[in-house]
């Protein structure tokens, strides 16, 4: 137990001592930009400068977040199934299947409707 304590310590000690000198060296060394530009808020291709906060705002960007958080769980729901899959067996499969059937079709709708087309 001692050498896992000594172990910890001089890890924790290693991480106290080099992250400031590891930032303080990009202060340093790292490359330099005076550009005024660079610091201005940007976001999905519009600027956000000295905009009237009652300005009218496209919201095929807020559409295609919404869809992209939608498609990106449905990862999270094929993650755990695929691990699973032996013990699911074909019940899991079945469901599964359904459960992209309907995604599938939701995506057909989007594309028929017209949401996914950016002009």
């Amino acid at each position: 137990m001692p050498s896992n304590l000594a172990l910890a310590s001089a890890v924790i000690l290693v991480l106290v001592i080099a992250l400031p000198v590891v930032f303080h060296l990009t202060r340093y060394l790292g490359a330099k930009s005076d550009n005024p530009r660079k610091n201005e808020p940007y976001e999905s291709g519009i600027r956000l400068t000295h905009k009237d906060p009652h300005d009218t705002f496209n919201i095929k960007f807020y559409t295609v977040g919404i869809i992209f958080i939608l498609f990106d769980v449905e990862i999270l729901f094929m993650f755990p199934w695929a691990i699973e899959l032996r013990e699911l067996g074909w019940h899991g499969v079945i469901v599964m299947f359904v459960f992209l059937f309907i995604l599938i079709v939701g995506l057909v709708y989007e594309y028929k409707s017209g949401v996914l087309k950016w002009t």
